[in-house]
């Protein structure tokens, strides 16, 4: 007999090249007055964006526009809250990046209130009870990595050494339709598309061996994997048929928004958040810097401590698909994922710690930060010296 498991809500999701002309006809279910929150410039200077403007303007949509530089933080949620909460608006569209789109969430969250997020943040302030009402959301990812489109939590961070990496979180924030469009990804640069593309392997991976994982995320995660092993490389190196890649990323990438929300992360996660918090690492860069390390340290903490986990044959069933050698017995195929995964570390450039600042002595500090929801599902328990060990093969 299956376990008990239960999957929450998601978004409708629309999948098709081309997919964001459609965006009129989902705005109309909400109304005429959309808010649409995007990144940098990267999108609102690209044709894809002359032309849905053209086309809001056609179809009589008045759309105000809030753009997202960087991570977003709950200071800029409110100063967008303050900004237009007098506004009524009956939709609010994310186009971008996790960042863009995890602002899209919590402020669609609080327009109505009028709320601080600073209320409802994990692990700061009162964490108040959210009660919503929620303005209807539409996320539209442009990258290949982070899933947010999929997802019912809104990252936000704080810089600095006292700094922190939070979510606002709840059901209400969930997407009412997840607009993928693999021809919004076609101006990637090839370090964003390693750095988010080692982010959705990650999240796959975590989420498979999560100790929430259930039948039904693995076979999802089991997917994105396969997608993920296809289509990575020879996008990040411009090879082959790159329309077919950037289709088969952003489903890996959904996926892993998905299962993520299902059943939650691992380790890397787990010291994503003070990593992105203490130090201006990009996110991706993290989860593609750590996560043949930590691998490593979760398969030998195993033998060592749990033989019998049943995450260790996860492990290995994930080697002999990524390395196409289904004939592996469990050790071999368990070392073919390692030697795969520090592979693509190194082949895609993906930079140490130190890049970005860390150093040897604050090791610690971030080790005691990282023990938040995502290091709660890691297969087994870590000690303190095992995380900074991972920490310190990466420094």
């Amino acid at each position: 007999m299956l376990n008990a498991f239960s999957i929450a809500r998601l978004p409708r999701i629309e999948f098709a090249p081309g997919a964001i002309q459609q965006l009129p006809r989902y705005i109309f279910q909400f109304g005429r007055r959309a808010l649409i929150v995007t990144g940098g410039r990267s999108f609102i200077d690209s044709e894809h964006w002359t032309q849905l403007e053209k086309n809001l303007k056609q179809q009589g949509i008045a759309a105000a526009l809030f753009s997202v530089t960087g991570e977003p933080s709950p200071q800029l949620v409110d100063d967008c809250v303050k900004q237009f909460s007098d506004q009524k608006f009956d939709v609010v569209i994310g186009i971008g990046g996790g960042s863009a789109l995890d602002a899209a969430k919590a402020i669609a969250g609080l327009l109505i209130s009028g709320q601080s997020v600073m209320d409802f943040l994990e692990g700061v302030g009162p964490e108040l009870p959210y009660t919503g009402p929620a303005v209807p959301l539409i996320a539209v990812p442009t990258t290949a990595g982070t899933g947010s489109e999929a997802t019912k939590n809104a990252v936000l961070s704080v810089q600095g050494k006292q700094g922190f990496k939070k979510s606002f979180r709840d059901d209400k924030l969930v997407a009412e339709y997840a607009i993928l469009d693999p021809n919004l990804l076609e101006s990637c640069p090839s370090d964003l598309i390693a750095a988010n593309g080692m982010d959705a392997l990650t999240q796959l991976m975590e989420s498979y061996v999560s100790t929430r994982a259930n039948p039904f995320t693995d076979a999802l995660a089991m997917s994105g994997l396969h997608a993920v092993r296809d289509s990575l490389l020879p996008w990040y190196r411009q090879e082959g048929d790159t329309t077919k890649y950037r289709g088969q990323m952003a489903y890996a990438a959904m996926l892993s928004g998905i299962t993520l929300a299902q059943c939650g992360l691992g380790s890397v996660h787990g010291l994503a958040s003070p990593l992105g918090a203490f130090y201006p690492i990009p996110h991706g860069v993290v989860c593609g810097t750590l996560v043949a390390e930590a691998s490593v340290v979760n398969i030998n903490s195993m033998l060592q401590r749990e033989p019998e986990n049943s995450a260790l044959a996860k492990y290995a069933e994930m080697g002999r698909v990524l390395a196409q050698s289904p004939g592996l017995e469990e050790t071999e195929a368990q070392q073919a994922l390692i030697s795969l995964l520090h592979q693509w570390t190194e082949q895609m450039q993906l930079a140490r710690l130190s890049s970005y600042g860390v150093k040897q002595d604050e090791l610690d500090h971030v080790v005691q930060h990282s023990r938040g929801s995502s290091m709660k599902t890691n297969p087994i328990v870590l000690t303190d010296a095992e995380i900074k060990s991972l920490l310190e093969s990466r420094l």
